[in-house]
């Protein structure tokens, strides 16, 4: 497709039309054909499935920029969103959440699952998510080269709301690592001047919880999404709980996410 395209697999459930209401938010703001996604288990479900997905359709008020497809397919959640998104050349999955009790509930991990399935970016969104204009994106980072790799979508979604990334590290009293974070910065701000992003640099103190300075931080600055690369070889310890608990903020703001890939090349 000439267009962008964003994918948003559908559940029947309210979360679902979060996702799908944040999709047409960013439709608003950017030409793009929205997919609405529901995987079956057996081939007879289809057709049905596919008059309920319209009829979803029908009750919203659909951006006129935005044009609308479903798709009613067997498949699996885990293997074959991804397929589909490779497909079309997606450019984003859009995906509600049912919040932290839900996300454990349905799990262990079960939208960390889906997520670590595909291979581009996902906004996922809480029911309560609110559709406030993108002025302010925060990316926390740390050593590994896999967290830079949230870097070059965060910049794209600036551009399209003209919004200031703030990239925020920490602090560190180790003199190695400090220039590694350093370095870290360089490369990231040369990039958001090539893309023409508006970029903003900050170090937190290096003691206490990583995930609650991060939100300590969202709150002062008035952040409007957060952004991160999920790796599971992250230096951060216990990075799964901290992945999980942005995606599940109590601030219902929407989280940006991609699955880094371990690879030195790729970040940006």
């Amino acid at each position: 497709m000439s267009r962008n395209l964003y994918i948003v697999p559908h559940d029947l459930t309210e979360v679902g039309n979060a996702a799908l209401d944040y999709a047409f938010f960013l439709g608003r703001h950017v030409k793009t054909d929205i997919m609405l996604l529901h995987l079956v288990d057996n081939q007879a479900k289809i057709a049905a499935i596919e008059a309920k997905l319209w009829d979803i359709i029908k009750v919203k008020s659909v951006p006129e920029s935005v044009e609308m497809f479903v798709l009613a397919t067997v498949g699996d959640i885990f293997t074959d969103i991804n397929k589909i998104a490779t497909r079309e050349h997606a450019q984003l999955i859009l995906m509600g959440t049912h919040g932290a009790k839900g996300f454990q509930k349905l799990t262990g991990s079960f939208a960390m699952k889906v997520i670590t399935s595909c291979d581009i970016p996902f906004i996922v969104v809480q029911k309560e998510t609110k559709h406030q204009e993108i002025r302010n994106i925060v990316v926390p980072i740390d050593l590994t080269k896999e967290s830079l790799q949230i870097v070059s979508s965060a910049g794209d979604l600036a551009r399209i709301f003209d919004a200031t990334v703030h990239v925020i590290g920490e602090k560190h009293a180790d003199e190695g690592l400090s220039q590694q974070t350093k370095n870290r910065v360089l490369l990231i701000r040369n990039k958001y001047d090539e893309k023409g992003a508006k970029c903003d640099i900050n170090l937190l103190p290096p003691s206490g919880s990583y995930a609650k300075k991060v939100m300590a931080y969202v709150k002062e600055k008035n952040i409007d999404i957060i952004a991160i690369a999920y790796h599971s070889e992250s230096l951060l310890p216990q990075f799964d709980n901290f992945a999980q608990s942005l995606i599940t903020n109590e601030m219902k703001l929407p989280c940006m996410i991609i699955a880094a890939k371990q690879s030195g090349n790729l970040y940006f």
